[in-house]
Formats: structure tokens, sequence, C-alpha cells
């Protein structure tokens, strides 16, 4: 870690000593020189200050690293506050950190809970999360950054678009490709494709969700009318939830996903694939943000820091979740035991959906990978910290305007900006590991 920061300030401090700037704080104060009134103490990082340099083409990367930074310590602390509070639901003490020897000892009790009170264990239906780079947060960014380098925006950033190397979800200018890779609104349509939502089923089929209604085998649970509510092993009659994009025979509720081949999609469906041209939603994976001016010699340096920023704040959606089960025989007529069981269940989806959202921006911050899928590439993470370790030097350096005032700053900022990826580096692994053992057994069902 000594040898990464200082590595960092290094090769900014020779810059600086040897005159590259005009002067440093002490000796702008009241001589009218570029930056004099800025003088004062220098922005944190990790407090989130937007101008540690003056300059918003390298303030943009500061602030990346400290988006990043705040969002994996944030998850890392939900992440702990959930497991020992799942820990608490099912009668285990936890002492220590949370890691994976950890979260092996409470997915040992919650299994042990579960083969106990349900008949043949539970049945998890998963739709993983998906992770998108922040589409509007770079066209801001690079709006902001070639204003403040002195160019003329002439577009609108709100009627920019991107283009997109990973995959499309929204308006695509050209054509999308992809399996299922248009998406159609469907109030109430026939698909063809695959159905997001409710169908409803014209003949008796097989449901992959849950039945409402009649079914024509074991189901795993019934409504106050006696009727089917839950998993169907057999033909269902009525409506199928559905819990991930499956096939519907009836009418499908909510949206359908068809196939174009290489065709546009429709003006009535949004794009859900690969777009070789302009991408007006989101993008899960590298894009390059548009420029906002007609001709600016600070573009290219722009869109590095506003890429930057939109990957360090990549959100994630909710997994769409099923949990099905029958009651165990041993607890058959024991209401009480049966209501215990099924409050420590509904605590165990809450917090294992919000920990599965958490991983999946966590892995991919980190690792660039969404769902086992290199998604990013290089990660978010990996670019970040190379595109400062290249900015840190007299010749890179030179191109920005920093202010005199600010001269210091920018200095102090890099050494900051190695401490903080050393520790992004060194300190995420434990958790990426205990993450990723709670995951691959809550979607199988702890079994």
């Amino acid at each position: 870690m000594r040898k990464y920061v200082y590595g960092f300030a290094a090769l900014v401090a020779p810059a600086v000593l040897g005159g590259l700037f005009v002067a440093g704080c002490s000796d702008a104060k009241g001589q009218g020189l570029p930056g004099a009134d800025l003088c004062g103490p220098c922005g944190i990082i990790a407090e989130g200050d937007v101008s540690i340099s003056g300059d918003a083409r390298l303030d943009g990367f500061f602030k990346a690293l400290g988006t990043m930074q705040n969002a994996t310590a944030s998850i890392q602390a939900d992440f702990d506050a959930n497991i020992r509070a799942l820990a608490a639901s099912y009668g285990v003490t936890l002492t220590g950190e949370i890691n994976a020897a950890a979260v092996t000892t409470l997915t040992a009790a919650i299994k042990a809970d579960i083969t106990a009170n349900a008949r043949g264990g539970i049945t998890v239906d998963y739709q993983p999360p998906q992770c998108q780079a922040s589409v509007n947060v770079a066209v801001q960014a690079q709006a902001k950054c070639e204003v403040n380098a002195g160019c003329e925006a002439k577009v609108e950033p709100g009627q920019l678009s991107v283009a997109c190397e990973g995959t499309c979800s929204g308006g695509c200018s050209g054509s999308c490709s992809g399996e299922f890779s248009c998406e159609v609104e469907a109030p109430s349509i026939t698909c063809e494709g695959k159905c997001e939502g409710a169908c409803t089923l014209e003949a008796a089929a097989e449901c992959e969700g849950t039945c409402h209604g009649d079914c024509s085998g074991t189901c795993s649970a019934q409504d106050s009318q006696g009727n089917c509510a839950g998993k169907c092993e057999g033909n269902c009659s009525g409506t199928c939830e559905l819990n991930v994009a499956a096939s519907c025979s009836g009418k499908c509720s909510g949206k359908c996903l068809v196939n174009q081949g290489s065709a546009s999609c429709t003006a009535q469906a949004s794009c859900r694939g690969s777009c070789d041209a302009e991408c007006s939603g989101g993008c899960e994976g590298n894009f390059t943000p548009p420029k906002v001016s007609a001709m600016c010699d600070a573009e290219a340096d722009c869109q590095a820091s506003a890429s930057a920023e939109a990957n360090a704040s990549l959100e994630c959606t909710p997994p769409q979740l099923k949990v099905d089960y029958a009651f165990a025989a041993a607890i058959d007529g024991d209401l009480d035991a049966q209501a215990a069981f099924t409050a420590r269940l509904s605590e165990l989806k809450v917090r294992g959906i919000a920990i599965l959202q958490g991983a999946a921006k966590y892995e991919a911050l980190l690792t660039g990978k969404v769902n086992g899928r290199e998604v990013f590439k290089p990660s978010p993470l990996a670019q970040l910290t190379a595109s400062m370790s290249a900015l840190a030097s007299p010749t890179a350096i030179a191109k920005f305007n920093i202010p005199a005032g600010k001269l210091t700053c920018a200095v102090s900022g890099f050494v900051e900006a190695g401490r903080l990826s050393s520790a992004l580096v060194r300190g995420t692994t434990a958790t990426l590991q205990a993450q990723a053992n709670f995951v691959t057994a809550f979607t199988g069902g702890f079994s």
C-alpha cells in the first residue's frame, strides 16, 4: 500500500516543485494570480468534495473515486446489518466481522429450519438484478466538463443518446439484436415470445410461477376459498403470475419480449439487446458519453472523466424472486409454529432481496461482472485506477487548468486517491466472498 500511495505523489510532486504551475497557494494570496481567491482547506475525496483541483476534467475522476468508495462502504455496512438481523431471527450468535465463515454458520441454521418445517424444502424462482451505468450522470458530467473547459454547449443534454457497447434498454436509433431483444408493453395481448408479468390462461397449462385458480396436481398453497395460490405441480387453470419471463399460452399482461432478428424494434417496442447505433435509454456495459459542444479540445478528457463518474454511479434493479413451500407434517395443524416459520421466511426474503441487489452492484463495481457475465470491461474500479495512475505524471497533468491556489490540493488529491484505491483493492475480497456464499445458498433454496 505504501508504495502505491507514494507512487501517485512522487509523480506529481516534481512537477509542482519544478514550477510547472505559476505559484502555490501562499504565493498567490493578494497578488492577483489565478486561483488567489481559492486558497483554503483542500477538499477531501472521501467526504464527497467535488472541486479538488478546480479543473472539471480532473475533478471528475476524484468525484468518481469518492462515489465508488462511498457506495462500496454503504453496501458493506448494509450487508453486515442484514446478515446480523437474519442471525437474530434464526437464533444464531455471530461475533466479530461478517465474513464467509459467519455466512456459512448462518446458512446452516437457515437450512436446518427449512428442513424441519417445509416439506421437500423451498423453491426459489429467481430473476437476477440488472446493473446499468448511469447515462444521465454521464451526459450531465460531460456537459459540465465541456462548459468548464470553455466550450460552448450546442445541444441540450436531455436530448442526447450514447453509443452503448453492452445491452441497451430503451430507444435504439438503429438495429436492436439478441434473443427476445424487443420489449412490447402488453396491457393484454397474445405474446409470441416471453411474457413478464401475468398470463391469463385460455386452457389448462403448465405455470412457471404462481397459479391463481385450479391446479390439476398438487398446489403448494391455497387461498381462503380453497383455490390454488402457489406453485402448481400439474396444469393450472386461471392466471399464472410469472416470476421470470416465460412463454404464455394465453393473454400476457405486463411486457412481452419478442425476437426481431437484426431488424429495428417497431415504434411500439423498445430495445433490450445490442444496439448498433445510438441508445437513448440505459446501458448495461461500457459506453461513450456524447459530446455536447460542436468543437471542443477538451472533449476526450471530458468523456473519460464523465464515463468514470457514470460507471461509479451504476445502479442495479432489485431481483425478481418468489419463494414457494408447503408445511412439513411436523407442523401440520400447529398454527403457532406455522406462523413463526412463515415470519422467518418473510424476513429472509426481504433481507435476501436487499443482499442480492447490493451484492450485484458490489461485484459490478469491483470485478465488472453482472450475474457471472463480464459486462464492464475493464471493471469500473480497474478503469478508474488505471486512469488516475496515467494522470499522475507531469506530462499528463500539465494539460489541466489548475488554478495556482488549488495546486497543493491537486497533489494531496492524488495522494488520497492512491490510498483509497489501495484500500478498495485490498479490503473488498472478504466481502465479495461472503456475499457470493450467501447468494449461492439463497438462490439455491438452501438445499
